[in-house]
């Protein structure tokens, strides 16, 4: 089933729960996949990986925005922006946990004979395109910093 499909369900779901802040961050995920789908050049339908990146970058801004709330002590758009976020990553994959993550790039490192900090690129190159959605990308960048250190 295509996100897209899920989400009309979940949004169906929401309506009769009357349950608003689930309701709005469900419409604003249909939206971004809507507005993707009709860009020039698009032939309709998103793939599973455009989908990720669509809500990866969805979550990275609700995790932003959260934090520039809680500097500002805005708790109301704090909780608003957490609530949205918590939806989001409904649909995400499980994050790796730092364990599970140190160990990745190990391998990762080693497979590709990276040895010093100087190898960061290309141990950056196969680890965005392999973590991609598993781990935030400025983990990923300080722990591979980290290891080859």
């Amino acid at each position: 089933m295509s996100l897209k499909t899920e989400i009309d369900g979940q949004i169906k779901a929401a309506m009769l729960a009357r349950e608003k802040v689930r309701l709005e961050a469900l419409r604003d995920i249909k939206k971004l996949i809507l507005l993707e789908e009709t860009k020039e050049g698009k032939s309709g339908e998103l793939t599973a990986d455009e989908e990720m990146k669509l809500l990866t970058k969805a979550a990275k801004q609700r995790k932003d925005s959260s934090e520039i709330y809680r500097q500002q002590n805005r708790a109301d758009l704090l909780e608003k922006e957490l609530a949205e976020l918590a939806v989001i990553e409904e649909f995400l994959p499980k994050q790796l946990s730092e364990e599970e993550l140190k160990a990745k790039l190990q391998e990762i490192i080693t497979r590709v004979g990276a040895s010093a900090p100087s190898d960061m690129g290309k141990v950056m190159g196969v680890a965005t395109k392999e973590l991609a959605g598993l781990a935030d990308g400025k983990i990923i960048s300080a722990t591979v910093k980290a290891l080859l250190a």
